[in-house]
């Protein structure tokens, strides 16, 4: 397995912490809002990365977390905190909003056949371990004190800029925008791991007491606190968007080197930003589209998952209505191919093509080049049987519940108007024949000649 490492900025052979199994932290929503199709694709490039593992026989604990405290506006610390934006919006509770579109993120994962995480973890389950987190670096001189926050100091920690590889200027919080920075500040590009409900945040609604004084943790911290606790000091993998580079993923792991002394994470893994139309993604210009505006438009969810298939997660994607069109007409001629009645019993995987999607899985998670092998293998002149069993195989990584799909029953009343319309053919009524025709297709069905036999299949495999 060779995985593309941010941090060394290479690909690198992977070897596991533990044998056999992988520990996968990857920075899931901020649950203010309802999550829009190009995080759904952050969610999803991860989801075939733990497949991938687990296909390849190892033992997958995940993490993927709910932010529901400490994320501002800027992930510069600078701003509104989100939960409380998404309250005033709404009328509601942080932790009402926080439940509220968590349901919903757990709807569109379903749909979209994300593998459950071993572990859900919010943030603010987490605020004691926080704060002993936050004592522990006080202690050790890696942070500060304000009348406003807590501070991690970064020139105490040698090779901030590690992950991101760039100069601290190219990092400074704030630069530009005529933000009022906390005055005590050492320097701009520290970062608070603790707000006091003071100055900007005097009116905060989601506080808890502290040995320093009552506020809320930063959004950075949460990371390094939830994944030691549940996967260890140091990880096999950390996965997120590349936009976390420079500033999350960066204040990770300088708190969390910091505070436990060991390496944070092995390999760092950043999925690129799907645009649509070529330009960035954004509510602001109505093309922040939602799970539910997809299916309102006819298309399903496993569409758009097969949409994502088709582009490299450190590749940028662009979204269209055209190329989501595509990507439906593609998947339904899969089924199409695949579907023969009766042909559901396993058969042989064949050889040949698994050595080939497991070459391409294993190259980085290239699932495009492994989507490719599937259409080679459905094209090939192997039995329908075997080819059936290879791909059914492979959607253990594609995640495209074929199996399910092809799960179909025909009713007796369409089979009877099939056999009907047959005798009417045979006799040469064809004119009558073709009514029938249509009444099953009215009903959802297309009835297919072959070889002087029917067949029958419902519409969406046409």
């Amino acid at each position: 397995m060779q995985i593309y490492n941010t941090l060394t900025r290479k690909l690198e052979e992977f070897k596991p912490l533990k044998h056999g199994q992988v520990t996968f932290y990857h920075c899931g929503p901020t649950v203010y809002w309802t999550q829009h199709i190009g995080n759904l694709r952050g969610m999803t490039m991860g989801d075939l990365v733990r497949r991938t593992f687990e296909y390849l026989q190892y033992k997958v604990i995940q993490v993927r977390n709910y932010t529901d405290v400490g994320h501002l506006v800027s992930d510069n610390d600078e701003g509104e905190d989100k939960m409380e934006k998404g309250a005033k919006r709404e009328g509601l509770s942080p932790s009402s909003i926080a439940d509220k579109y968590i349901a919903q993120f757990e709807k569109d994962t379903k749909a979209l056949n994300l593998l459950k995480p071993t572990h859900k973890p919010r943030a603010t389950q987490y605020i004691k371990p926080m704060q002993e987190m936050i004592e522990k670096l006080l202690s050790q001189g890696y942070a500060y004190q304000t009348e406003l926050a807590i501070y991690y100091d970064i020139s105490r920690f040698d090779g901030y800029s590690k992950l991101s590889g760039q100069e601290l200027e190219a990092q400074v919080v704030g630069e530009g925008k005529g933000q009022v920075i906390d005055k005590d500040k050492r320097q701009a590009q520290d970062f608070a791991l603790w707000f006091f409900k003071k100055g900007d945040h005097a009116e905060a609604i989601q506080t808890w007491p502290s040995p320093w004084g009552e506020g809320f943790p930063g959004w950075h911290l949460e990371c390094s606190v939830m994944s030691k606790a549940l996967l260890g000091d140091t990880l096999d993998l950390h996965m997120g968007g590349v936009e976390h580079i420079p500033v999350h993923h960066t204040n990770e792991i300088a708190q969390s080197e910091a505070a436990n002394g060991v390496k944070f994470v092995n390999y760092w893994l950043h999925n690129e930003h799907l645009l649509v139309n070529n330009r960035k993604m954004a509510k602001s210009e109505g093309t922040g589209y939602s799970l539910q505006e997809i299916l309102d438009k006819g298309f399903s969810a496993l569409d758009l998952r097969y949409l994502f298939l088709q582009a490299h997660y450190r590749s940028q994607q662009n979204f269209t209505w055209e190329a989501l069109g595509a990507a439906r007409e593609a998947h339904q001629n899969l089924l199409s191919i695949l579907y023969t009645p009766g042909v559901l019993r396993a058969g042989r995987i064949i050889q040949s093509y698994q050595k080939q999607f497991e070459q391409a899985i294993t190259d980085d998670f290239n699932i495009p080049q492994a989507l490719a092998v599937v259409w080679t293998a459905v094209n090939s002149s192997n039995k329908a049987e075997d080819i059936l069993a290879t791909v059914l195989s492979f959607d253990q990584v594609l995640g495209l519940k074929i199996k399910n799909s092809l799960k179909v029953t025909v009713p007796a009343s369409i089979i009877d108007l099939a056999k009907q319309r047959q005798q009417l053919r045979l006799d040469k009524q064809y004119k009558q024949a073709d009514l029938i025709r249509q009444t099953i297709e009215a009903q959802g069905y297309l009835v297919e000649d072959k070889d002087g036999v029917f067949v029958i299949k419902p519409k969406v495999f046409a």
